[in-house]
């Protein structure tokens, strides 16, 4: 008798001792197809740089499980993955219906809308909204530059706004939904480059920036303006004295990479395989890949200051074709003319001015952004990576939560498909746990009868 109280005593001291444990450590294996119950990295990220707690203030109807409304619930559940990471994200319910006139003075619109607050500052966002969306709401609060990006236009440029495919329209799209916004200065007409700017773009201009427009770029460059660069070629389109300014040199052949050929692309196609050692690029693993890319180099001086790292280098199985190739030779390694992978195509400057650092980043392709190419690999993320960075918010390099993508099953619509599904569907809810029943029965009356 003793012996059994004893058993338990410590069966219950068991359990105990497992519920303390398991308040004191939390495991968490997300094995869903899309891992949508656990955040990216990309969100992880964000959320460890953000020191001051996040309050969200749900304007949504009670719910009523009966007939199946379970939004609030689902809320708690999907904020419950940022809570992992960040303990100090609060949560408040108000129904607009018991609150009409505090849903009406905080402009709420839709049932279920939800007020995100960080340091005093606030944003508002609607359902239905997954992880990237939220992660994207809380980078534009975390923002501490306000300042806009501004890009040259008028010269055939890869426009940021526009949705052909050689332009940057879809990055722009991503920016926005980052916290950016854009100003378009006409050079022709202002003094200046505005002050007010973050950094300014020049996206690969078709034809040559006028005398006065270049002389103000440099201008803004002398001034401690930062410049984001991307050239399709090493026709500088009269922005020489700049290039010059920056020991800036462009390579007049392109990168050739055969190895491309293995996935499905051709040797004009190169992909990155080594990142130099820069806030940019630390830690960053995606692959990205770049289309008639060029060799990009930069020199700095003790007059100009500038400091130069190397980013990006492409093709360790390829080459550089050489000055004066023929097109037809291109394709081929002239070991007298081109000069063998990897090749660095992109390369970041900074110096101290003044008061403030100045940052410029140049790259020797433009369309590795374009709308052709920005969903390849991670050429978005290494993107914002360089506007963050030009724009001084080195907190938020990270990698970008992606969004989750379901797989959907389709079911054609004729009668034996569907009886198909109706079948395995309706096995699972009644056929096998009543087969297992039977069985279960069946062995309990032999066993109880032998």
């Amino acid at each position: 008798m003793i012996q059994n109280w004893f058993f338990v005593l410590l069966f219950i001291l068991l359990v105990i001792l497992l519920g303390f444990l398991s308040n004191q450590f939390v495991l968490t294996k997300d094995i869903t197809q899309a891992n949508r119950n656990t955040l990216t990295q990309g969100s992880i990220e964000v959320l460890e740089n953000m020191s001051n707690p996040i309050n969200l203030t749900v304007f949504a109807t009670k719910d009523d499980v009966n007939n199946g409304e379970t939004f609030r619930q689902g809320i708690i559940n999907f904020i419950a993955r940022y809570q992992r990471t960040k303990n100090d994200i609060n949560i408040k319910f108000i129904s607009p219906v018991e609150e009409p006139k505090l849903a009406q003075e905080m402009g709420i619109r839709v049932d279920g809308e939800v007020i995100v607050e960080y340091n005093k500052r606030t944003e508002h966002i609607t359902p239905p909204f997954a992880e990237q969306d939220l992660t994207n709401l809380l980078v534009r609060l975390t923002r501490t530059n306000q300042q806009p990006i501004m890009y040259l236009d008028g010269h055939g440029e890869k426009n940021l706004l526009g949705t052909k495919n050689n332009d940057l329209g879809e990055f722009g799209k991503q920016l926005e939904k980052k916290g950016f916004k854009f100003s378009n200065p006409d050079l022709t007409v202002l003094k200046e480059v505005p002050k007010e700017g973050g950094l300014l773009v020049i996206a690969s201009p078709q034809v040559n920036v006028s005398k006065v427009e270049a002389n103000k770029i440099l201008k803004y460059l002398q001034n401690g303006g930062n410049v984001f660069w991307l050239l399709d070629d090493n026709n500088l389109k009269g922005l020489d004295d700049v290039a010059k300014y920056l020991g800036l040199k462009v390579s007049e052949g392109k990168v050739i990479d055969p190895s491309s050929t293995q996935f499905g692309a051709n040797e004009n196609v190169s992909f990155a395989t080594f990142y130099g050692s820069h806030p940019i690029t630390d830690n960053f693993m995606l692959r990205t890949l770049f289309s008639g890319a060029h060799e990009v180099t930069a020199k700095g001086t003790y007059e100009n200051g500038w400091e130069v790292s190397k980013l990006i280098e492409v093709a360790a199985g390829g080459w550089l074709a050489g000055e004066g190739k023929k097109e037809e030779q291109k394709l081929i390694f002239d070991e007298s003319k081109d000069k063998l992978g990897p090749i660095n195509i992109g390369v970041a400057l900074n110096r101290t001015f003044e008061e403030k650092g100045q940052r410029v980043i140049v790259v020797g392709n433009a369309g590795f952004l374009s709308n052709n190419f920005i969903t390849s690999g991670g050429n978005l993320d290494l993107g914002i990576n360089m506007i963050n960075w030009l724009a001084g918010d080195d907190q938020l390099i990270t990698i970008q939560p992606m969004p989750l993508k379901d797989v959907n099953v389709t079911i054609p619509s004729d009668s034996k498909s569907v009886f198909l599904a109706w079948f395995i569907f309706h096995s699972f809810q009644y056929f096998f746990p009543f087969i297992l029943f039977i069985a279960g029965f069946g062995l309990w009356f032999k066993r109880r009868k032998a």
